[in-house]
C-alpha cells in the first residue's frame, strides 16, 4: 500500500527542485527523502525522477503523478486547515522575510505585537534585499515592495507606497529651500541604497515624471538610518509617507517640492502556492495588514 507521507515527499522534492532543498524543508535526512522516493516508485512501478550526481528532473510519468496527486494533498491540506482553524490559538514558528528598509518601520511593530497576542509563537525575521526562494529557505511569508516579477507565489496586495522628500529644518536653513527638482543636484541628499556614487530619484510632479541626478555624504541600506541622518541635517532624502508622517507633524522634519514625490509602489505579502495559509501564518498576515495599513499611504 502506498504511503501517504512518500507522496508528500515527493510533491516537496518536485517543488522545491532538490532532495537537498525538500530535506531542508521537510526538516529530515536527505536519505530519508531518497528511500521515501525509492519506495513510492517501488509501489507506483515507474520511475517518477531521474537523479545524477548534478541534476534532477522529473520524467514524464512522474509530471503527470504530481499534477494529479497534489491536487490531492492540497484537498487534505486544506481539510487539516479548517481543523486547525477551529482549534487552538496559533502556536508554533513563523519564518518571515522582508525588504531592509521596510522592516525597520513596519515589520518590527506587527512581529512585537504578534508576539505579545500569541505567546505560544516564535518569529524568525529575515531582512535582506534578496530575492529569496521561500521553498528552499523554509520562509513562510515574504514581504515584498515596488513591481512584482512573475512566479508561482501567491500575492495578496497589502497597500501602495510612495516616497516624500523631506529635510530637517536645521539643514534648509544653512542650505536653501530647493524650488525644482533639478535644484536637487545642488543639495547634498541623504541615499536609501548601498552607494551614494551614481544615485537617481524619479519623481513624479505636475508635468510628469522627471529623473534627477542626487549625491550627498551618507548612505544606508537601513530606512531607520535614512531618517536619522535626515533629521540630523545631513541632507534631504526620500522617505515613506507613514514613517515620517509624526515627524512632519511634530516639526522635526519638513516636506520639500510639496508637489513631487516617488511614483506610487505596490506593497505585498508571498507565501508559496503549494502551502496553504496556517493558523498561524494567517494570523500574522491579518495583524501585519491592519498595522501597515495604518501607516501606508493609498492614494
Amino acid at each position: 500500500m502506498i504511503d501517504l507521507n512518500d507522496i508528500v515527499v515527493f510533491a516537496r522534492v518536485v517543488e522545491a527542485g532538490s532532495f537537498t532543498a525538500a530535506a531542508r524543508a521537510l526538516a529530515m535526512p536527505k536519505t530519508t527523502v531518497s528511500r521515501r522516493i525509492a519506495a513510492l516508485e517501488r509501489e507506483v512501478g515507474v520511475r517518477l525522477l531521474q537523479r545524477t550526481t548534478r541534476s534532477l528532473n522529473v520524467t514524464d510519468a512522474g509530471r503527470l503523478y504530481y499534477e494529479q496527486s497534489s491536487q490531492a494533498l492540497r484537498t487534505i491540506e486544506a481539510a487539516n486547515l479548517r481543523l486547525a482553524e477551529a482549534r487552538a490559538e496559533p502556536s508554533g514558528t513563523i519564518r518571515i522575510s522582508g525588504p531592509v528598509g521596510f522592516g525597520g518601520y513596519f515589520l518590527n511593530r506587527a512581529v512585537v505585537d504578534f508576539l505579545e497576542m500569541y505567546p505560544k509563537t516564535k518569529v524568525e525575521l529575515r531582512l535582506t534585499d534578496d530575492r529569496l526562494n521561500l521553498v528552499e529557505e523554509g520562509i513562510d511569508l515574504a514581504f515584498r515592495t515596488g513591481v512584482l516579477q512573475d512566479s508561482t507565489l501567491i500575492a495578496r496586495k497589502l497597500g501602495s507606497t510612495r516616497r516624500l522628500l523631506c529635510a530637517s529644518p536645521d539643514y534648509l536653513l544653512r542650505h536653501g529651500t530647493p524650488e525644482t527638482p533639478a535644484d536637487l543636484a545642488r543639495h547634498d541628499c541623504v541615499i536609501a541604497g548601498p552607494s551614494a556614487v551614481g544615485a537617481h530619484w524619479v519623481l513624479e510632479g505636475p508635468g510628469g515624471q522627471e529623473t534627477v541626478t542626487v549625491s550627498g555624504r551618507f548612505a544606508a541600506n537601513e530606512m531607520q538610518a535614512v531618517v536619522a541622518a535626515a533629521i540630523a541635517g545631513h541632507g534631504i532624502a526620500q522617505l515613506p509617507h507613514g514613517a515620517v508622517e509624526a515627524l512632519i507633524s511634530e516639526g522635526r522634519l519638513l516636506r520639500v517640492l510639496d508637489g513631487y514625490a516617488t511614483p506610487t509602489g505596490g506593497l505585498y505579502v508571498l507565501y508559496p502556492s503549494s502551502r496553504h495559509l496556517s493558523p498561524l501564518v494567517k494570523a500574522f498576515v491579518d495583524l501585519a495588514a491592519e498595522r501597515i495599513s495604518n501607516r501606508l499611504n493609498t492614494d
